[in-house]
């Protein structure tokens, strides 16, 4: 599935009638299959964005447009939260049921599609725990899970990892990487962290500070599938160092202002 922004703002209310901008005429196209990763200075409205690819948020002005064919049933988007989002009261299983039940998919083949998703996000064995017997990073294979069950044509994911520990971030990192590689899912992803967007991404959209417009769009020309050692390459460092200076004169631009 093929997502076009098209020259999207978004304008808040704040107090004494005052106005905030967060996005201005942002055009960005998401090929089929594509995993891109949206960048930038904090405040510069990546979750924002991201809102309104989901649906959740309106756009002041501009549209986003799916292209591409999808099956009958099948929503647009689904997302990952930053936050693990997961229903307490629910176990594993049935937290990854429950857009298949929002859905009114039958219960026999709920709990198939559930167990299929358990397996390939490495929760098998887990499925009647609850929540709070898991860690963090098995919580968050939970939500991708419970976001892949609905089959979305495009999954979103809102800094997915930065709640973790560094090591179970690379791992993380490493899972979410296989789970592409067996689905080819359309990804927007979003990070504040610069080697993990370079490392996963095809693409890094650099956004500016506040309101966000599009900077730049660095191309990352790492093979795939992608295997740590590659965060050696000089292709590597080049493309973190050019989004660096990009990210950094926003901020020199930010303490001028």
């Amino acid at each position: 599935m093929r997502v076009v922004i098209e020259d999207v703002s978004k304008t808040y209310a704040a107090a004494r009638e005052r106005t905030v901008a967060a996005l201005h005429g942002v055009s960005v196209a998401v090929e089929s299959e594509e995993f891109v990763a949206l960048l930038g200075p904090s405040g510069c409205g990546k979750s924002t964005l991201l809102n309104i690819i989901a649906g959740l948020l309106a756009p002041t002005s501009g549209a986003v447009h799916f292209e591409g064919e999808r099956r009958a049933g099948q929503p647009p988007t689904a997302m990952v939260f930053q936050e693990f989002a997961l229903f307490p009261w629910r176990t594993v299983q049935k937290n990854v049921e429950f857009g298949l039940e929002e859905l009114g998919v039958d219960g026999e083949r709920r709990a198939r599609e559930a167990r299929r998703l358990i397996d390939l996000t490495g929760l098998d064995g887990f499925e009647a725990k609850y929540p709070h017997e898991l860690s963090g990073g098995m919580r968050q294979r939970v939500g991708i899970a419970r976001a892949l069950a609905v089959d979305p044509a495009v999954l979103l994911m809102d800094e997915p990892f930065s709640a973790l520990d560094a090591q179970t971030r690379q791992l993380m990192q490493e899972e979410l990487l296989g789970i592409w590689e067996r689905t080819r899912k359309t990804i927007v992803y979003v990070t504040h962290n610069i080697q993990e967007a370079v490392y996963m991404a095809d693409r890094v959209i650099v956004l500016s500070r506040r309101p966000g417009r599009v900077l730049e769009e660095v191309r990352i020309p790492l093979a795939r599938p992608r295997v740590e050692s590659m965060m050696a390459e000089p292709v590597f460092a080049q493309a973190a160092e050019r989004i660096w200076m990009l990210i950094k004169a926003q901020a020199r631009d930010a303490i001028r202002a």
